[in-house]
């Protein structure tokens, strides 16, 4: 019996669609398309939290999980997990729904899951202090 996967609970950080241009020679989307969305997903939430210019500075850690596909609707969900002095941890998950265009829509998918580290940066690129919250 097949698991049902829905989208989590909870707001989206960024949707979108792969596209032809996207794939490999195999037809599959790309790992890196994937890893770019991961990586903008995440600095979107580490850019609120530490209310200014980020950057990346670790991917701890990324698991594929399942293939990408053109036209599946990538759901991207980001949040903070920890926040050091200059640092902010984020945790992204990746969704993908399937068949959207087809006579039976709808079949979630959870593809990615990915821890990325990013640093506080000020206007000179160097490291500045976190802000409390």
């Amino acid at each position: 019996m097949k698991e049902t996967t829905q989208l989590p609970d909870r707001h989206v950080t960024l949707r979108l669609v792969p596209m032809i241009k996207d794939t490999n020679a195999a037809g599959d989307v790309f790992g890196g398309w994937v890893m770019s969305q991961v990586d903008i997903a995440g600095s979107i939430v580490a850019v609120r939290r530490a209310r200014g210019r980020v950057v990346t500075v670790a991917v701890n850690a990324f698991h594929f999980v399942a293939p990408v596909f053109v036209n599946d609707l990538v759901s991207l969900y980001a949040k903070v997990v920890k926040v050091g002095t200059t640092s902010i941890t984020v945790d992204v998950e990746v969704y993908a729904e399937r068949g959207l265009r087809s006579a039976k829509p709808g079949e979630v998918v959870k593809v990615t899951e990915a821890v990325l580290t990013y640093v506080a940066v000020d206007e000179n690129r160097k490291k500045r202090p976190v802000p409390a919250e």
